[in-house]
């Protein structure tokens, strides 16, 4: 089964007056639908829009694998455990907060920053907060979240350049830039798909280059 849903459908919310846009693919803040709580362990997947100064003050978090794709921009992040890092376009960063870590996320650059944040459900809570940044992860490296028993794989795919989707329990699709086609449906940027025990499903690229990232998941 294949169900797509499409940017214009997320929730927004976020921060009018501090500046901060925000679009919610699941069930985040005061937005509620007991229909979109979560698929396999993906808990969320927000894209977050900062102007410059712009950020999220000193919050915490706890059981949860916390993973970060910065769009365009530079994204700052402090946390309670030491690290002071930043992320760009291309890097991976992997927050695995476990028993419990506070962070501040900011725009500290000159340009506007847009990224997405992907929560997903640990396999276990507890444990010692984690931290790592792969940065400029090339496309044919898979990141392994073994914490969530989950896979990210980024896919840059050329005008009509095909790869194969994973054939697990769960696939959950996000479209960063770019057109691709999965089966007959075209997705854009912002677009989804949440995949059910398919198999030999492809991921096509359209009219011009595209990023995507897909999530291997557990049932």
């Amino acid at each position: 089964m294949i169900s797509v849903r499409r940017s214009g459908d997320r929730f927004r919310g976020g921060d009018e007056a501090a500046g901060i846009d925000s679009r919610h693919s699941f069930s985040f803040g005061t937005f509620y639908d007991p229909d979109n709580l979560r698929f396999g362990p993906v808990l969320a997947c927000n894209e977050e829009r900062l102007p410059p100064g712009a950020g999220f003050d000193e919050h915490p978090h706890s059981h949860t694998e916390i993973v970060t794709w910065v769009v365009e921009g530079e994204l700052t992040h402090h946390d309670s455990a030491g690290h002071t890092t930043r992320v760009r376009p291309g890097d991976v960063q992997h927050l695995s907060a476990a028993s419990g870590v506070r962070h501040v996320e900011r725009n500290d650059g000159e340009e506007p920053l847009t990224f997405l944040q992907m929560w997903l459900a640990p396999l276990e809570p507890g444990g010692e907060p984690t931290y790592t940044t792969v940065p400029g992860i090339a496309d044919s490296t898979p990141y392994a979240l073994p914490e969530a028993g989950a896979m990210l794989h980024v896919r840059r795919l050329a005008a009509g350049e095909r790869t194969a989707v994973p054939d697990a329990p769960k696939v959950y699709v996000h479209v960063v830039a770019g057109q691709v086609w999965i089966g007959d449906a075209e997705l854009a940027p912002g677009d989804s798909a949440r995949i059910t025990a398919e198999v030999g499903l492809e991921l096509i690229g359209g009219a011009g280059p595209s990023e995507t990232l897909i999530w291997e998941l557990p049932d």
